[in-house]
């Protein structure tokens, strides 16, 4: 799936055609990534059995809290559970027969037809970052995130070929009210972006701002019929339910938009310091917060979400791109999987303060992961930093840039004839080379996988461009890419009904930072 957005070009010979097309700006999106390979999967059916078995113990022997929230409580009550107060003890087998009526599989829609997405199968949708109050540049440094600042990680999200999705809360835009800021990066990324989006869930009212505005930018009958956003649930782990986000997720159940019910742990600290104890816990904690979501309306879009990471005992830092974030993102999986839901894990974690090689190594490491543990929905594919507390422009372009090896990666090892190339080795024989042979020149354009940043120059043609590099070469990018963006086209009657509620919404109502 791809559209190209160019000027026209100019009237006159097929060199001043030619000349127009190398300089016209292509704004391309490849399709959703789908596995043509094997997946790796290191739990055995011994294993995955005791986890499941242990799971369904702690739903019914610990419980779960649902905290500041009757109407779940009557609800929990209704469908056979003991209620203790908030404390919630779920009958075995009750959770896993709930989470039965929730689909396998999403379409997510964007206001682009051809930008649109499935999660679930052997799909994978590229995100990106989500939720850092600062950001970072080479030009100003370490600093809080701006509304701006959030409109250029838009912009450059929609510019972004192997990117699917133009995510949430790409930063917190912190100079604009708590209150009010959902409202306006809502509105950028209806407005400077085709691709699918995430909605607000940082309090219910907010989540039905998105469903609105939803409403305006689809159709209400489209919204209430289709899934057009996806939006994140936390778990405020060990196994406890706010009533901020499960009045969110209600929100979006009932209107037939998905959710990532996701465990958010940092093991040793909100979850045991073991793979096993881990994945018991958050397969606990999916398996309540998705039948809860089918409680409020069976059928309701969701995606088993795990985000793990481990935990450094001398300091108390969180750890990123370790093997034991690997072995609970791959047994989360594998979880998902035998209970036919869409999954998300993964992202470009790490927890260097700078887009350096430790940035490097850790994302790579969690990046592998994501493609062979089967993610579905892979958040904060590009642009994270210092775990998750910074958006960096420079590592949202480099990571943006690596999520093309995914693409390739994904697609697996062709051994078709063009593949088996033997017209090109009967062409060549011995003692010859393939660059001028038939099979090279048809196959040439995309034999291979090229970057758009990293640089394979010869030692002295580098060293006469100024020796750069790699976060160097990302800033170049970046700016070039906001230099040349072209905001995607929107019908003039749903632009002014998005800008008329926004200003509406923000008028009713004083600035509240808190």
């Amino acid at each position: 799936m791809s559209e190209t957005a160019a000027p026209r070009r100019a009237r006159g010979g097929g060199g001043a055609a030619r000349r127009a097309e190398r300089t016209a700006v292509s704004i391309e999106t490849a399709r959703f990534i789908e596995r043509n390979i094997p997946l790796y999967e290191p739990l055995s059916e011994e294993a995955l059995e005791v986890i499941e078995a242990n799971a369904e113990t702690i739903l019914q022997e610990v419980g779960v809290n649902f905290v500041n929230n009757p109407a779940a409580l009557d609800r929990w009550r209704e469908a056979g559970a003991d209620i203790d107060g908030e404390r919630v003890r779920i009958p075995k087998g009750l959770a896993r027969k709930l989470c039965a009526t929730a689909p396998s599989r999403i379409t997510q829609h964007a206001r682009n037809p051809a930008r649109t997405v499935e999660i679930g199968g052997n799909s994978l949708v590229c995100a990106p970052v989500y939720g850092p109050p600062f950001v970072r540049d080479m030009d100003g440094g370490r600093r809080y995130a701006t509304m701006d600042d959030f409109r250029k990680f838009v912009k450059l999200g929609y510019m972004s070929k192997w990117l699917h999705h133009s995510g949430g809360t790409v930063c917190e835009p912190t100079d604009v009210a708590v209150n009010k800021r959902h409202l306006d990066m809502l509105h950028a990324h209806m407005t400077l972006s085709d691709k699918p989006f995430m909605g607000s869930v940082t309090e219910p009212s907010r989540a039905q701002d998105s469903v609105d505005m939803c409403e305006i930018l689809f159709g209400k009958d489209f919204v209430q019929e289709n899934t057009v956003m996806t939006s994140l649930i936390n778990v405020n782990s060990p196994m406890t339910f706010d009533d901020v986000m499960m009045g969110a997720m209600e929100v979006y159940a009932q209107n037939n938009q998905a959710c990532i019910l996701s465990p958010f742990i940092v093991g040793g600290a909100m979850a045991p310091v073991s793979v096993v104890g881990t994945l018991t816990q958050v397969l606990a904690e999916v398996l309540a917060g998705i039948a809860y979501s089918q409680l409020v309306k069976p059928g309701a879009p969701v995606i088993f979400g795990a985000f793990v990471t481990s935990i450094d005992m001398n300091s108390g830092a969180p750890t990123f791109g370790t093997p034991e974030a690997s072995h609970i993102l791959y047994g989360a999986g594998q979880l998902a999987r035998r209970l036919n839901l869409p999954y998300r894990s993964g992202g470009g974690l790490c927890g260097s303060k700078l887009p350096d090689a430790q940035a490097a190594y850790e994302t790579a490491h969690t990046h592998n992961a994501v493609l062979l543990g089967g993610v579905n929905f892979m958040l904060h594919s590009c642009g994270w930093l210092e775990g998750g507390l910074v958006s960096s422009f420079e590592k949202f372009v480099m990571d943006a840039d690596q999520l093309g090896v995914l693409h390739h990666m994904a697609r697996g090892v062709m051994h078709d004839e063009n593949g088996q190339a033997m017209d090109a080795i009967r062409e060549v024989g011995p003692g010859g080379h393939y660059l001028g042979c038939a099979h090279t020149q048809a196959n040439f354009k995309d034999a291979f996988w090229r970057t758009e940043v990293l640089d394979y120059k010869p030692f002295e043609t580098w060293e006469e461009d100024g020796a750069r590099d790699t976060m160097t070469l990302a800033n170049a990018r970046m700016r070039r890419m906001l230099d040349t963006y072209q905001q995607p086209p929107l019908d003039e009657g749903i632009a002014e009904g998005l800008a008329d509620y926004t200003a509406r919404k923000k008028e009713s109502m004083p600035d509240a930072f808190m």
